[in-house]
C-alpha cells in the first residue's frame, strides 16, 4: 500500500531523530540516545543516513509519520514528540 503524500515524512524535519529517546545502543549511540539530542546519523538536510540499512535501529524503523504526532510543520512534531517522550518516561 502506498502512502499519500500528505501521509509521508515532511522533508526538511527530523524531529524523529531529536526529540524521542532510545533506549537501546545503536551504532554511533552505544549508549543510547538522550531526548533532545540530535543523532549522529542525522545528516545536514535532516535526513536519516542510516534509512533503509539493516543497521538502523527498530525504534527508528517502527516509526512512521502520523499526522497526530507529526502536525503540520517540524516545530508541532518537535513539540509533540517531546511531549509524548516526558509522558512517557
Amino acid at each position: 500500500m502506498s502512502q499519500s503524500n500528505e501521509h509521508q515524512c515532511r522533508a526538511g524535519c527530523g524531529a524523529c531523530c531529536i526529540a524521542p529517546s532510545i533506549s537501546t545502543a545503536t551504532p554511533g549511540h552505544p549508549q543510547g540516545k538522550k531526548a533532545g539530542l540530535r543523532c549522529v546519523h542525522l545528516n545536514q538536510e535532516l535526513l536519516c543516513d542510516l534509512f533503509g540499512q539493516a543497521a538502523r535501529p527498530r525504534a527508528c524503523a517502527d516509526f512512521h509519520f502520523d499526522t497526530s504526532v507529526c502536525g503540520q510543520q517540524r516545530e508541532e512534531a518537535l513539540d509533540n514528540i517531546q511531549w509524548l517522550e516526558e509522558a512517557t518516561e
